[in-house]
C-alpha cells in the first residue's frame, strides 16, 4: 500500500516562500508521477502540479501557479518536492500530494492519482 506524508506547510507573509515534501513509506516513488492538489476552505479540491515518474523532467502546473511554483523530485530519498515562491493569500489552502494510481504513467486527471496523504496546511497572510 502506498503511504504519502506531506511535510513543510506553515505561515508565511505575502511574497514569501515555503518548500512542501511528499514522502512516500512502502515503496519505489519513482515508479510512479507524483502531483500536488490544495483545497481552500468551502472550494473543490484542485490541481496544482504534478511531475512524471521517469527523469526527463516532464512536469505541468495549474496556470494559477506557473512561474511561482516548481515540483521536484529525488528519487535516492523518495520525496517530492514543491517549492512555492511569491506566495499569495489565494495560495492558502490544505496542500496534498498523490501518487498516480498505475505505475510509469503520467496522468493528470484527479481520479487517476490515489493514496492521498493527509495534507500540510499553507496559510498566507495579506
Amino acid at each position: 500500500q502506498v503511504q504519502l506524508v506531506e511535510s513543510g506547510g506553515g505561515l508565511v507573509q505575502a511574497g514569501g516562500s515555503l518548500r512542501l515534501s511528499c514522502a512516500a513509506s512502502g515503496y519505489t516513488l519513482s515508479s510512479y508521477s507524483v502531483g500536488w492538489f490544495r483545497q481552500a476552505p468551502g472550494k473543490e479540491r484542485e490541481f496544482v502540479a504534478a511531475i512524471i515518474w521517469i527523469g526527463d523532467g516532464t512536469t505541468s502546473y495549474a496556470d494559477s501557479v506557473k512561474g511561482r511554483f516548481t515540483i521536484s523530485r529525488d528519487n535516492a530519498k523518495n520525496t517530492v518536492y514543491l517549492q512555492m515562491n511569491s506566495l499569495k493569500p489565494e495560495d492558502t489552502a490544505v496542500y496534498y500530494c498523490a501518487a498516480n494510481r498505475i505505475p510509469y504513467t503520467f496522468s493528470l486527471g484527479r481520479a487517476d492519482f490515489g493514496s492521498w496523504g493527509q495534507g500540510t496546511q499553507v496559510t498566507v497572510s495579506s
